[in-house]
């Protein structure tokens, strides 16, 4: 069953944010090698209550004022489910895209205006 794989903070202040939510959560926060379309990018990691490591996320630089958090939900074929959203009347914003070496995604939009991305995962894309 599909389910929430990955999250991303857009910020302003990328130094602020990792302070905020390390000292807040106990987040450890570290720099990504690669790239993305907003710059540098910092991988969460976390473990739960009991210790055990927790869904990660991302923090980045906000690229436009009404940019807010979004979840990343782990599909078996991006191409099937972004037919599968417009079919049941949601709405593809941005198609498929490649994250070299990762896998590929499509960010989408929800009958009710929601926005979440869906993820393919393929250490082959390219």
């Amino acid at each position: 069953m599909p389910t929430i794989v990955h999250y991303e903070i857009p910020v302003n202040d990328i130094e602020r944010s990792k302070k905020f939510y390390g000292d807040l959560f106990g987040w450890k926060i570290e720099k990504w090698p690669g790239m993305t379309p907003a710059g540098e990018y910092w991988m969460i990691s976390m473990a739960d209550i009991k210790g055990n490591k927790a869904l990660g996320g991302g923090i980045h630089k906000r690229m436009h004022p009404d940019q807010r958090s979004i979840s990343y939900i782990g599909v078996k074929a991006v191409d099937e489910y972004s037919s599968k959203v417009e079919k049941l009347g949601g709405k593809v914003v941005t198609p498929k895209m490649t994250v070299p070496g990762l896998g590929y995604f499509a960010f989408c939009l929800d009958t009710e205006n929601n926005s979440f991305a869906i993820w393919e995962s393929d250490e082959n894309a390219k």
